[in-house]
């Protein structure tokens, strides 16, 4: 959320338009483009709201959320996506028929690709027993991590990698954005990259 407010001041100050869209298993809120003070005081509003709001046991809806952003917003569009793309990665050519989507349409796209890598991807977890619980379904299993952990991090990593090598494939901007790190390094690091790629 910070990055994103970040990337709207921003482009606020270069007198970019700027929308947001924000989703759960359907669009929760949506707004045209606009550059104004007014409008980025609006959308401040909005992503605080959301913040406050959010709860556990929500399901998301990124494929559908996609595919209506690509056939309702302007052509030639910069489309920022901040997402876990993990809404169903038993089927990820869904997620990358989505991507295709907004390529298709000749918008420009940057995934921010919002992980805790540890946790997520190297399942750090200590030998004992866990209830790991589904924070969109509510679902929960009970298991010592290590008797998961080679095949978790097996699936999870080529997952990872699959998103990767088709945002190469579409010529989509791909960013780990580890939550860890906070989104000042990794809106720098990316940043400071794009604009040595348009010197």
């Amino acid at each position: 959320a910070l990055a994103a407010v970040s990337l709207m001041h921003l482009m606020r100050k270069q007198r970019d338009a700027f929308g947001l869209t924000t989703f759960q298993d359907s669009i929760t809120f949506h707004s045209p483009c606009r550059s104004n003070t007014s409008h980025f005081r609006r959308l401040l509003f909005e992503m605080k709201k959301q913040i406050d709001a959010a709860a556990l046991e929500k399901t998301t809806a990124a494929v559908k959320t996609l595919h209506e952003i690509a056939d309702n917003i302007h052509k030639r569009s910069l489309v920022i996506i901040f997402s876990d793309m993990l809404e169903n990665p038993e089927n990820s050519k869904e997620i990358f028929s989505a991507l295709q989507h907004l390529k298709h349409n000749k918008h420009e796209v940057i995934l921010f690709h919002v992980l805790d890598p540890a946790k997520e991807i190297d399942f750090e977890f200590e030998n004992r027993p866990y209830q790991f619980i589904d924070m969109e379904s509510g679902q929960s299993i009970k298991l010592r991590s290590k008797q998961v952990k080679e095949e978790y991090q097996k699936q999870m990593r080529k997952f990872k990698e699959e998103i990767y090598l088709k945002c190469l494939q579409y010529k989509i901007d791909y960013i780990e954005a580890d939550i860890q790190k906070g989104y000042k390094e990794i809106l720098q690091s990316y940043l400071v990259k794009r604009a040595r790629m348009n010197v």
